[in-house]
């Protein structure tokens, strides 16, 4: 599908070197939206949507928010109610704290990033299917037990399990997708996910759009 006009949305995605940034910015232009690519923390202010893509290590991604002055202004951009998309390491650092070197995180989520199991082949690497517990307009027009592509070492285990809003398996059922009022981010990369990660990205668009 063609970008759209995008003079009436501001979509921004996170600059803070701990992403791929280039396959999410070309997969959210193929939804819909030619987003803003930044590391300002200025830009969140009349942000209409959010995006926090990550990959690599927790602590080090913390400490790139916090050297770019990130952190208040993604809280407040989350804190003011509109929408915010994580994505993989972007779900992680949602939480209070990860295993991961034992660093504190944004603290958004009560809950802990944990590693995965000891036996398993880590980092989880290739598709797995997600199986929705909520209805969500994420996930709109996707079917349940759908693939998307995963490449991580840990996951998020939050502590109100009523914002687990997808689960998949691998050793463990470990939380694929958290919902919880503007808030939603998935395990998974959505930019590597093929038809089905296109449509997350222009289900969040949508999201985006009505209510700006």
């Amino acid at each position: 599908m063609p970008p759209e006009e995008t003079a009436d949305v501001r979509l921004v995605v996170i600059d803070y070197e701990s992403g791929n940034l280039r396959s999410v910015a070309r997969a959210v232009e193929k939804a819909g939206v030619v987003p803003i690519v930044t590391s300002d923390p200025a830009a969140l202010e009349n942000a209409d949507g959010v995006i926090l893509p990550g990959v690599g290590s927790g602590p080090a991604a913390m400490a790139a928010l916090q050297y770019r002055r990130l952190v208040e202004p993604l809280l407040d951009y989350i804190g003011s109610g509109r929408p915010f998309l994580g994505v993989c390491l972007g779900l992680q650092l949602l939480l209070d704290a990860t295993d991961e070197g034992g660093a504190d995180c944004l603290g958004l989520v009560p809950g802990r990033v944990r590693r995965l199991p000891n036996g398993l082949k880590v980092p989880h690497m290739g598709w797995n299917t997600v199986e929705f517990r909520q209805e969500h307009p994420l996930w709109e027009g996707i079917p349940q037990g759908s693939y998307f592509y995963f490449v991580h070492s840990y996951y998020a285990d939050p502590a109100a399990r009523a914002d687990v809003a997808g689960v998949t398996e691998y050793g463990v059922s470990f939380c694929s997708i958290y919902a919880r009022n503007n808030v939603v981010a998935t395990q998974f990369h959505p930019e590597k996910s093929g038809v089905n990660g296109l449509r997350v990205y222009a289900n969040f668009i949508g999201q985006v759009r009505a209510q700006g």
